[in-house]
């Protein structure tokens, strides 16, 4: 994808740390200084392992830790607001309207009760203030932008009696019918076959830029990202080991995190091997005062289990979190 030269910031994530308290122990740190600036109409993909941070950053940013979790430190601001010092009723007003979120099981999202036509429609009648025939229209319009067949007949069916494409599609629709300006896809194509999921990517991708939208695109697959993304951030332990522009980070990969991850899509399984290490649980459990992921690391030393590396920016387009970056 080519790069983004939109200058504007239009989410900055400043020092962002969360944790979830745990009965008469130390709580689960979720989120560790996460730094992140997403520009207007950029797409970054944020990419890791299940339970390395990604939905929590997500929820973050809606105002929408499950408790008992808590924002321990840090600022997170939409177009130059604190989001923590608005109240709810502000906070009810900016989701949906001006920021929104494509969550993976849409069936979770959707009422069963509801027509989806409708369910679409009721977003834009509460955001937009819209007349009931104005909404449905609308909601109309999005069934097709959204490129649901027949429409018409969509539009009066249940959850139930659709397809998980189709289901997809229309929590997308109540995601972009009012136009939101920044989109967060929380690895909303895991659950579909390779085939749909090419598709519903395509179609999201698509309506973002027609928009004008930003988007932090979630997933596990770092592959997608090199088609859908202008920005990759390599999420571990819940802190952000790699930044680069698309192009540098498949060009030059540095985290060996990062290597391993790329290792994994290899044919290679002497490559594959060459960057997988048996982890050493007592190393793991001790990972806190150095870097998270020397335990896992084939490239680890005593300073890496010692001391806990800092970002830094190895070019204008390329920040590692690591003693010992990966170097061509």
């Amino acid at each position: 994808m080519a790069e983004n030269s939109a200058a504007g910031t239009i989410l900055n994530i400043e020092g962002l740390n969360v944790s979830y308290p745990v009965y008469e122990t130390d709580p689960v740190r979720a989120l560790r200084g996460i730094d992140l600036k997403v520009r207007e109409g950029e797409i970054i993909g944020l990419v890791g392992e299940s339970g390395s941070g990604k939905t929590t950053l997500a929820r973050s940013i809606m105002q929408l830790i499950s408790r008992p979790g808590r924002v321990d430190s840090g600022r997170i601001e939409y177009d130059g607001r604190d989001l923590a010092t608005l109240g709810e009723e502000e906070l009810r007003a900016l989701r949906g309207n001006d920021i929104a979120m494509v969550i993976p099981n849409p069936r979770t999202e959707l009422n069963p009760l509801v027509t989806v036509g409708m369910q679409i429609a009721n977003v834009a009648r509460y955001h937009l203030s819209l007349p009931r025939k104005e909404a449905k229209k609308m909601a109309m319009a999005m069934l097709e932008a959204v490129q649901i067949p027949d429409p018409t007949r969509r539009f009066k069916a249940y959850p139930h009696e659709l397809s998980g494409g189709m289901a997809q599609r229309v929590v997308m629709a109540i995601a972009l019918i009012c136009s939101p300006r920044f989109i967060i896809s929380d690895d909303a194509t895991s659950g579909l076959d390779v085939t749909v999921q090419t598709q519903v990517l395509e179609l999201l991708q698509d309506l973002v830029q027609q928009q004008g939208a930003s988007m932090l695109f979630i997933t596990r697959d770092i592959g997608i990202t090199a088609h859908y993304c202008h920005q990759v951030a390599i999420i571990y332990a819940g802190e952000i080991v790699e930044l680069a522009s698309t192009q540098n980070f498949f060009d030059n990969p540095q985290h060996p995190y990062s290597v391993m991850l790329l290792s994994a899509f290899s044919h290679n399984p002497k490559l594959r091997g060459l960057w997988t290490k048996v982890v050493d649980a007592a190393l793991e459990g001790a990972a806190e005062s150095g870097c998270y992921f020397a335990a896992r690391c084939v490239r680890a030393s005593d300073k890496c289990r010692a001391e806990h590396p800092d970002m830094r920016e190895m070019t204008d387009a390329h920040s590692v979190r690591c003693h010992h970056p990966v170097e061509r």
